[in-house]
Parts: C-alpha cells; structure tokens; sequence
C-alpha cells in the first residue's frame, strides 16, 4: 500500500542530534495513497506504551527544521515523537511537487496518527499533535475534526486560509484583491499547462533587499542562513509553486474550532508579526466552545515569528511538556 521512498539515512537536520533519544527513518500512508516520509525519536531506555506527538511545520519546511527539533526535544522529555513531511513535499510521496492542500494537507496530520495508533510502544490513548507556523492552522483544524487527538499545541502559527485569502496584515481583505489574484493565478494554470511543468513561486527573497520589512528579515534569517536552510526546504529555495495554494483562499480552515473538547495550547511570540493569527483563532476557538477549561493562549514576551522555530532558550519546551503530561493521560 505503501511507495518505496529513498530516505536519507545519515543526519542532515540543521540541529545537532542529541544523545538521550533513538532517533530511526519511517514511512506511513494517509488515505489519499501517498506515502509520507518521517523521523521518529523515542527515548532512550523507555519502557511499556509511551504518549506520542506528531509534529510537522513550518508551511513549507522540512522535517529537519523545526519540526524535528520539536519533535527530538519533546523525545527527551519522555514522549515517542515522529516529525513528518507533508504530501508533495521533502522525502514524502506525491506528485506534482510542491503543491498544498487543505484537505490534504489535514488528512497528513491524521494519517500520523494512524500511525502512532499502531505501533506497539504507543498508547493509543495518548497522542498529541503540535503544528508549526502553517502547520498550526492546520493542526487546528485537525483537533476539531480528529477525536483521537487528546492534546494539540499550535505554535506561532498562520491560518493559511485567511492569509491566501486576506494577505499579510489583511492587507488584501477585499473583493477586488481576491479577484484580482485568482485571475492571475487562472492564467498561470493555462501557463503551466501549455508548459507540461508548475512554474514555482520563489522562496524567501535573496538577497535580501535594504528596503525589507522586519518579518521578511525574520524569515530570511531563519531559512537563507546556516542557523535553518536546508536543501529539500521550499522556503530556502524555489518555494511552492504559483498555484500551489490556490485552494487555500476559498477554505475556511477553522471554522469549527469552538467545536474542540480536547485540550488545545496557541503558542506565540507577542512581538511576532503572526500574533494576531493565534490571538484571533484563540478568541474564536473559546466563542460558545463547551469546553474552555483546557484551553490556553500563551504569548511569550519580545519573540519573533522564527524565534519559536529554533530558539531553545525561548521556546517553552517545559510549558510543552505539561501540557502534554496534564492532558495525555
């Protein structure tokens, strides 16, 4: 059911690989047939079924970015984690390359926990996710559709609805903008098919103009640098492609989240130029939700959007492990 992926084998994060944990390469399926590649950590010296998390994200990032450092650390404190690559993207199945997809793009987070449902060492029971920028909108939406789930943290996060929809800051909130966009990317449909390829829409700037603002600095630094670029990362190079999130824009990821019973955790950088993603999806998650005991903003004082991808001394990797003991129980 499953297609041979070739996986690196030899370390390539952009992290060092730590000590306390067993870190091995494996693959699992979601229901659309596409194989998705991922990096499993497990404590060292663990015994009897464990709680298990599945990370994925940044949107447009790979597994070993944020995701696996999220997904390593959380193994240090005593949970089995697995940090995926999406469908169409990484190591994963799926063609063509470089697309995304709401539904997708959801079921990947579902089809992870398939597969931490049944493994031996898992207690089905007891799994978590945690989404990443993009990845957190989607986790989001995950939480209110997956019963499974019994803990999720959303982590700096976008809602890539709005934003395809909307543009940065609302900027685009209008009729005219959205139409505007999706008559330019119609007509790059009609472009790339003629062409028989997807013309691709281009990573994160570089070089880095004098005149960029603050959060494309933030992103530059993080995936154009030696502190987070990694060759099979779209946003360190050529990026999704033009049409790649055309669907995004009529989706509204979350519109069921005041629906969740289990226990959600939005984190984010209160100086970070996304807060007013996880300060709004919060705000809307609470709104008439039956279960608002277990819920929680938490914005961490002077971060930035990429701080919470990779800054360890910011990242409230102990307030993560809490959490998940409170509520993977």
């Amino acid at each position: 059911m499953e297609e041979k992926l070739n996986l690196v084998q030899e370390w390539d994060k952009v992290f060092p690989k730590s000590e306390k944990v067993n870190h091995s390469k494996v693959t699992f399926h979601n229901r659309y047939g596409i194989t998705l590649a991922a990096d499993m950590y497990t404590p060292k010296n663990a015994e009897g079924k464990l709680p298990a998390i599945a990370v994925c994200g940044p949107f447009g990032a790979v597994k070993e970015q944020a995701s696996g450092l999220y997904a390593q650390t959380m193994a240090e404190k005593g949970f089995l984690t697995i940090a995926f690559d999406p469908s169409y993207t990484g190591e994963s199945g799926g063609e063509p390359r470089y697309m995304a997809s709401p539904d997708i793009n959801t079921e990947d987070f579902m089809a992870a926990v398939d597969f931490l449902s049944v493994q031996d060492n898992v207690d089905p029971e007891k799994i978590g996710i945690i989404g990443i920028c993009g990845w957190g909108g989607m986790a989001l939406n995950t939480a209110a559709l997956d019963t499974r789930i019994k803990a999720t943290v959303v982590s700096t996060m976008y809602d890539m609805s709005r934003v395809n929809a909307n543009g940065y800051f609302d900027s685009e909130n209008s009729e005219e903008a959205r139409y505007a966009k999706r008559k330019m990317m119609n007509a790059q449909r009609i472009e790339d098919y003629k062409n028989g390829t997807y013309a691709l829409g281009g990573g994160v700037v570089d070089p880095l103009p004098e005149d960029a603002p603050f959060f494309v600095r933030d992103y530059h630094a993080y995936y154009k640098t030696e502190r987070g670029y990694h060759p099979r990362s779209l946003n360190s190079n050529g990026g999704w492609n033009v049409i790649g999130c055309q669907s995004f824009m009529n989706m509204p990821l979350l519109q069921y989240s005041n629906e969740i019973h289990s226990a959600v955790m939005i984190l984010h950088g209160d100086k970070a130029h996304s807060c007013y993603f996880g300060k709004d999806a919060y705000a809307a998650m609470i709104d008439g939700n039956k279960y608002p005991d277990n819920k929680e903003l938490l914005l961490i004082p002077g971060a930035s959007h990429t701080d919470l991808y990779d800054n360890v001394d910011v990242i409230p990797f102990e307030k993560l492990k809490e959490f998940f003991v409170k509520y993977l129980k």
